[in-house]
């Protein structure tokens, strides 16, 4: 029984953390996702923008893992500022669609004083059942 470590083609490697654990089972354990793309560069310092990108790197997490965007059950989302999300809804639920459709999984937001990478906004974790 061993796990395989998911890290996307091409993506800088990952030091310290996997993006993604892929058990026996099928269930993958996506590590947090930031609004850095595949060479740990912010494509941008606003709310949105990086929400978008972190949602980005959880489906070609899931893709590389032979997933789809269905496949993905539960999102965990940590906010650095809930009025900055509260006043972007509209743009966060547009931005979700673009990247995930209509496939709304089950979800926690938890509202933070901080993340590792100061830059970072937001920061998504994911699970997902790969068939």
């Amino acid at each position: 029984m061993t796990h395989q470590t998911i890290h996307p083609e091409g993506w800088a490697p990952a030091k310290g953390y996997a993006n993604g654990m892929l058990t026996h089972d099928g269930v993958l354990h996506i590590g947090g996702q930031i609004g850095w793309d595949e060479n740990k560069e912010f494509v941008s310092d606003d709310f949105v923008g990086q929400m978008r990108q972190a949602l980005k790197n959880i489906r070609a997490i899931v893709e590389a893992a032979g997933g789809k965007p269905a496949d993905v059950t539960r999102l965990t989302w940590f906010v650095i500022d809930k009025q900055e999300y509260l006043a972007h809804q509209a743009e966060v639920g547009a931005a979700y669609r673009e990247v995930f459709g209509k496939h709304f999984p089950a979800m926690s937001m938890l509202i933070v004083a901080g993340l590792v990478e100061d830059r970072a906004l937001v920061e998504i974790e994911a699970t997902a059942h790969i068939s």
